[in-house]
C-alpha cells in the first residue's frame, strides 16, 4: 500500500508540474475556481511559503531525511492508514527533491516547481496536497493513539482502516 500510495503521488505531481511548465508561462495566472484558486507558475527555492528561499541546500537535505526515516519507519508497519499516510509523504518529498536535482540551477539547489495560486496567499503543486493529507492523517492517528505497528496505545493489536 505505501509503494502504491507513493507512486501515485510522485506520478501525480511530477505529470501535473510537466504540464504546468508546458501550459503556463513564468508569472503568467489563470484563473482555475474563481478568486480563490488559480494558476501561475513560479520557480520556489524554498520550501512552503517560500520560507527557507535562501537556504535550498537545507530543504535537500530536509527531503532526503524525510525519506531515509519514512524508509526505517516502514520496517515496522501494521497499519494501512499509516502506509497510505506515509506513501503520501514518501511520494511528495520524492517529487519536492526531484525538482531540487533536475531544475535550475540544479545540483541539489533546484527551484521546485510550483503553480496552484492560492488567492496570493501561497503557491504550491500536488506534492504540498499529498504532504497535507499526509500530516492530517498522522495527526488523525496520533490522536486516536495508533501506532506505526497498527497498535492502540493500551497494547492491544488492531487492524485500522
Amino acid at each position: 500500500m505505501l509503494v502504491v500510495i507513493a507512486v501515485l503521488a510522485y506520478a501525480s505531481d511530477q505529470v501535473s508540474k510537466a504540464i504546468a511548465l508546458d501550459r503556463l508561462g513564468d508569472g503568467q495566472s489563470r484563473s482555475l475556481i474563481g478568486d480563490v484558486i488559480s494558476l501561475k507558475l513560479i520557480g520556489n527555492p524554498g520550501a512552503a511559503l517560500s520560507l527557507g528561499a535562501g537556504n535550498t541546500w537545507v530543504m535537500t537535505i530536509i527531503a532526503a531525511v524525510v525519506l531515509v526515516a519514512i524508509a526505517f519507519v516502514a520496517k515496522g508497519l501494521g497499519s494501512r492508514t499509516w502506509a497510505v499516510a506515509l506513501g503520501a509523504l514518501l511520494g511528495s518529498a520524492l517529487g519536492n527533491l526531484t525538482d531540487r536535482f533536475v531544475r535550475p540551477p540544479g545540483g541539489g539547489q533546484g527551484h521546485v516547481v510550483d503553480f496552484i495560486d492560492y488567492n496570493g496567499w501561497f503557491i504550491g503543486n500536488v506534492a504540498d496536497i499529498w504532504i497535507v493529507a499526509a500530516a492530517i492523517l498522522i495527526v488523525l492517528l496520533a490522536l486516536l493513539g495508533i501506532g506505526v505497528d497498527g497498535r492502540r496505545d493500551h497494547g492491544t493489536r488492531r487492524r485500522d482502516g
